[in-house]
């Protein structure tokens, strides 16, 4: 049996040892580099596998050899009763890095999830206000319930207590905010900083508890009838406000809010009265023309300014830069109306169908809606744009009264040629 070899080396020689390795006994070892640096290693053979586990720095300032004897002693001990300390090692520094993480993660509040993910999409949001409003909202009605909670810890109770107070009274901004932090946590999935399912989820999920936003509006409130569009648009062009003239141009175009709001006097070609809105600002986020009709034009005309610069909002809010999206709601309310304006798109295309003989293609196109027949789509060249003049002008002329009213029953204006 071959003798045991212990305690073969002096402090001494730990100091001025050259570049080498050299065996202490017991399976420890110096290894000592070209470069001078000095440490200590153990060696062991555990199931038939030869390893080595470091125990530190063996220079002046580090591990002594009576310090490296008395680890290496242990770990013998650990080998004998067939543990790895190469394996526990690994373990530890694994459960070390995974708690360091968590603690990462704990530190990453709902509220700082939330900015993250505005700063980060922010750009990318085509309505320069979106960004403002995500925030806004989010300030209002989520913070103060589960902005300081871990955003790994957001539950579907912390969810209901940012919407319940207002899914009743305010539905449409309730919807927006529960979608706001929907995207949040899921946001906060992808990145790592929760798991499981999105407590802020509708369907599947909190459909099962929240009531319907159909059964809390009154739905007949939400567009009007297109028989009672040409005595509103009196009232309306009796009010004096840039915010009234932006509704009636909404309405003249059949146009979303933010496609009006935002638009400049560069998009505006009084040569051939036309309004190109780009497609940043669409919805389906491609190019979309607007024919101008005598009406739309004359409220153009009502809003230019001398001087005017081509990149200046066409309607002004009173603090300079655009109206802001609830300045067209308002005019509604002010009017006695509880209507959405979006629902005056509703409006015009009811009226287009019912009353007119304009196809369907050339009153989907006035809206801006994509076609949902992917072949139609592809053979679609055009817009229709010739076509969508005369529809403009009429649906001006309706709403200015040109057609024989009684009731529910409208006369068409004209039928087109």
């Amino acid at each position: 049996m071959p003798r045991k070899v212990e305690n073969q080396l002096t402090a001494l020689q730990v100091k001025n040892l050259e570049a080498g390795s050299y065996i202490d006994g017991g399976g420890l070892r110096l290894l000592v580099k070209p470069t001078g640096a000095r440490s200590w290693v153990f060696r062991f053979t555990l199931r038939g596998k030869t390893r080595d586990l470091g125990l530190g720095d063996a220079g002046p300032d580090g591990v002594k050899l009576s310090e490296a004897r008395d680890l290496a002693a242990a770990l013998r001990l650990k080998v004998k009763a067939g543990v790895d300390p190469l394996g526990e090692r690994e373990r530890e520094a694994a459960e070390a890095l995974a708690r360091a993480q968590a603690d990462k993660i704990a530190a990453v509040t709902f509220k700082a999830a939330a900015e993250a993910h505005i700063e980060a999409n922010g750009e990318s949001w085509r309505n320069p206000k979106h960004r403002k409003q995500w925030g806004s909202t989010l300030k209002t009605y989520v913070y103060p319930h589960m902005g300081d909670i871990p955003v790994s810890e957001v539950t579907t109770t912390h969810v209901l207590a940012a919407l319940e107070p207002i899914w009743k009274n305010r539905p449409e901004t309730a919807s927006r905010v529960r979608g706001r932090i929907e995207a949040v946590l899921n946001a906060a999935k992808a990145k790592g900083q929760r798991s499981g399912e999105n407590p802020a989820t509708w369907r599947g999920h909190l459909k099962m508890i929240l009531p319907a936003r159909s059964k809390l509006t009154r739905g007949h409130h939400a567009a009007m009838p297109y028989a009672k569009v040409p005595a509103f648009m009196a009232r309306l062009r009796a009010a004096r406000s840039v915010g009234a003239r932006a509704l009636e141009f909404a309405i003249l175009t059949a146009s979303r809010t933010g496609e009006v709001l935002g638009m400049t006097w560069r998009e505006v070609d009084l040569k051939d009265n036309v309004w190109t809105v780009p497609a940043a600002r669409m919805k389906a986020g491609k190019l979309h023309r607007v024919p101008l009709s005598p009406r739309a034009l004359a409220i153009l005309a009502e809003m230019r300014k001398a001087g005017a610069e081509l990149d200046a909002p066409v309607f002004p809010g009173p603090k300079g830069g655009h109206l802001s999206n609830m300045a067209l709601a308002m005019v509604l309310r002010r009017l006695g109306h509880e209507e959405t304006v979006h629902g005056f798109r509703s409006a015009f295309r009811d009226w287009g169908s019912e009353q007119t003989g304009y196809s369907n293609e050339a009153l989907e196109m006035a809206l801006a809606h994509t076609i949902a027949n992917a072949v139609e789509r592809a053979y679609r060249r055009g817009d229709l744009l010739e076509r969508r003049v005369r529809l403009m002008a009429d649906w001006a002329a309706y709403c200015e009264g040109e057609a024989v009213a009684a009731g529910d029953n409208v006369t068409p204006l004209r039928q087109p040629a």
